[in-house]
């Protein structure tokens, strides 16, 4: 039986319909900002594709009564685009679909060792993969899209609690395990963003790091997503401060990843 969604209209005034039950808890909705399923679409529309990034998105997770199919658990389906790892001439290998990409989807998690910080600081000879997470993780692409979108940073400022985000952080390491998301190249006019989602637990300091598209993605433009490195910033076991050079081509490349 294909379910499909059933909108509400109200020409007339600005009342909502009803409260009724719902497969969806409350709890999971008002979570992400709203109380009914109206609201919560404003988050993902019914084609899985996100349409306001957050600092942190709430999806259903194993104890709500909701299938599968609930539009509040798009990214644990999984990847639904035909992706390929494929050689660059100048960053190694990447990642590219071989169809289409419209805006808002997902594409996949960012996937691999969870380590706390001290660990993740020994493992310098792999900062390509290291990628920080929770209250570590300064999103500067979402940062970018609050400019646009009001409220978003001061969103982050309250999940933060104000306190800068000085809390115990954590890394995850895909340098030697982890999924296709560890072949995704850095640009600095990236065509993903991360987007951290919680719905397995509500540990805010640990979320799943998910890449979606920024923009419509034609087939086969290589998918790249910005690191987040700061020049000058990453340094040896030594504390010397290490470079690498940027080759993503970009007009706007700063010529340096770190």
């Amino acid at each position: 039986m294909i379910r499909l969604p059933i909108c509400g209209v109200n020409e007339i005034d600005d009342e909502e319909p009803p409260p009724f039950t719902q497969s969806c808890s409350r709890a999971c909705l008002a979570k992400n900002g709203g109380e009914i399923v109206a609201h919560a679409s404003s988050i993902y529309n019914y084609d899985g594709n996100i349409v306001y990034p957050k600092s942190l998105i709430y999806e259903c997770g194993p104890l709500c009564k909701c299938p599968p199919a609930c539009y509040l658990r798009v990214t644990q389906r999984g990847i639904r685009f035909k992706l390929e790892i494929f050689k660059t001439e100048s960053r190694g290998w990447g990642v590219r679909s071989l169809s289409s990409i419209p805006s808002g989807s997902f594409i996949c998690e960012y996937v691999g060792e969870l380590l706390e910080d001290k660990e993740a600081e020994r493992r310098t000879g792999n900062d390509e993969y290291l990628f920080d997470i929770g209250n570590k993780y300064d999103n500067t692409l979402a940062e970018g899209m609050s400019k646009l979108m009001p409220g978003m940073e001061k969103e982050k400022e309250e999940e933060d609690g104000g306190d800068g985000g000085e809390t115990m952080g954590f890394t995850v390491d895909a340098a030697k395990k982890g999924n296709i998301g560890r072949f995704i190249n850095h640009s600095c006019s990236p065509n993903l963003y991360a987007q951290n989602v919680l719905y397995d637990h509500e540990d805010k300091r640990i979320p799943h790091v998910m890449l979606f598209a920024m923009d419509n993605i034609p087939p086969l433009q290589e998918l790249t997503y910005h690191y987040n490195y700061m020049i000058d910033q990453v340094r040896d076991v030594n504390g010397n401060i290490k470079k690498k050079i940027c080759y993503c081509g970009s007009s706007e490349c700063t010529g340096r990843l770190y």
